[in-house]
Parts: structure tokens; C-alpha cells; sequence
């Protein structure tokens, strides 16, 4: 039997203001898992799906480097972004207008207890995504996200990843490209990674991508993938 996952899009929101969001459910989702250890009980935890986009914003991971944000307070002002440390794993990445970012916060007890399969299995529902689009899409060896042409010079990254996973709960998620505007990776090392591109469905397909139609074949991929009922 699926499990019953709410899906809801918070459309253009802050990015504060989405994390605060996403603290508030996660929070509520371990204290539940942790009384239902503490008291021997069976209460259902929760489990979202959350889409959104953010204003012109940079978020630094837990093993990332001040450093890979090319921008002083200044710059920052100038392209009217917002910079963020946060509490995910990863490097240094951008999110902006365009871009379909995805916050699943689950209870992994409810569909497998496997960070890493966790991560390949949002990674194949946006490949499964692309591949609807005619674009060929993989992994890049040794780093988490999707990447175009893995195997060889012209690597370049279409969506990053960057999840926290507490008692088997997650929050944060990834971020792809789908109509972004690329020119703000150029003030960052995004990932930490300084040699590889990173590209958009627009950049690689020549026109603007509808959005809501991505949203829905990505959802319909994760929801398939992780055997979820959307509701």
C-alpha cells in the first residue's frame, strides 16, 4: 500500500521563511517519532512533499567553505541576493527564480532507512524527468546530483542536492534548473566544485520550460519511486 505523502507548493516564498517552514514540520515529525519510542505508541508521523522557488539566494552547507561565495556584502547588494549558512550537507549553492526546488520531508521509517538510496532515488525521478524532455541525464561519480554528459570533459550539473537527516527524518532537498538564470552560479564555486559547468533545461533545450508541467512530471516520478500517494 502507497503511503500517503501531502503535497503542497509554497510558489515564490523567502527562503527564511521556507526553512522556518520546514524546521517547524521536521520537528514536529522526530517529536512524534520520539514519544511513540518514549510512551511504546503507534502515532502516524507525517510526510510532505514541498515545491517551491526562491528570490536570488545563496546557502552554505555544513562542509562548505565561506570562500566559494565570490561575493562580499556589497555584491550581494547588487544582485539583490540573500546569503544563508544552513544546516544541510553539502558545499555552496544558488537558488533562484526558475528553478524547482524540492523539500520531501519524510519519515524514512515509512519507506526505507537508506540515506543513500534516499539521495539516488530523488536524483532518478529528476533523470526520469529530463528523459521526458529528451535531454540524457546521469551521475557523476564520487558527487550527489544529476549531471549531463558524467562521463566525459563536458560534465556540467543540472540539479544539486543537500538533504539533513535526523532519526530518519529529512528536510532540505535539492534544486534544479529549469528556466534559471545561470549568470548567478558565476559567484560561486558551486559545490565546492570549480572545474564543472552547471546548465538549466532552458539553456540546454533553447526555450523557456512551463513550470507547472515540470512540477507535475517530477512529482509523478517521485511519487512512482518511492511508492507514495500524493494527496
Amino acid at each position: 500500500m502507497n503511503k500517503e505523502v501531502k503535497y503542497i507548493d509554497w510558489g515564490l516564498i523567502d527562503y527564511q521563511e521556507a526553512w522556518a517552514k520546514q524546521e517547524t514540520v521536521f520537528n514536529e515529525t522526530v517529536a512524534i517519532k520520539t514519544a511513540n519510542r518514549t510512551n511504546n505508541t503507534t502515532l502516524i508521523t507525517p510526510n510532505m512533499l514541498v515545491f517551491c522557488e526562491h528570490p536570488h539566494v545563496y546557502t552554505l552547507g555544513k562542509s562548505g567553505v565561506p570562500e566559494n561565495l565570490l561575493l562580499d556584502e556589497q555584491g550581494l547588494k547588487e544582485k539583490q541576493a540573500a546569503y544563508y549558512k544552513i544546516n544541510r550537507g553539502g558545499d555552496i549553492t544558488y537558488h533562484g527564480p526558475g528553478q524547482i526546488v524540492g523539500y520531501p520531508i519524510l519519515d524514512l521509517d515509512n519507506f526505507f532507512t537508506d540515506i543513500h538510496l534516499y539521495l539516488r532515488t530523488l536524483e532518478e525521478a529528476v533523470i526520469l524527468t529530463l528523459k521526458d524532455y529528451g535531454i540524457e541525464a546521469g551521475r557523476y561519480p564520487g558527487y550527489t546530483g544529476v549531471w549531463l554528459d558524467p562521463d566525459n570533459d563536458k560534465a556540467r550539473k543540472i540539479c544539486a542536492m543537500g538533504v539533513r537527516c535526523s532519526r530518519w527524518v529529512t528536510m532540505h532537498g535539492f534544486a534544479f534548473n529549469v528556466n534559471t538564470n545561470l549568470d548567478y552560479f558565476n559567484n560561486i564555486i558551486p559545490c565546492g566544485i570549480d572545474d564543472k559547468a552547471v546548465t538549466s533545461m532552458q539553456k540546454e533545450l533553447g526555450y523557456e520550460l512551463p513550470m507547472e508541467e515540470v512540477k507535475l512530471k517530477l512529482r509523478t516520478h517521485i511519487a512512482d519511486l518511492f511508492g507514495m500517494t500524493l494527496v
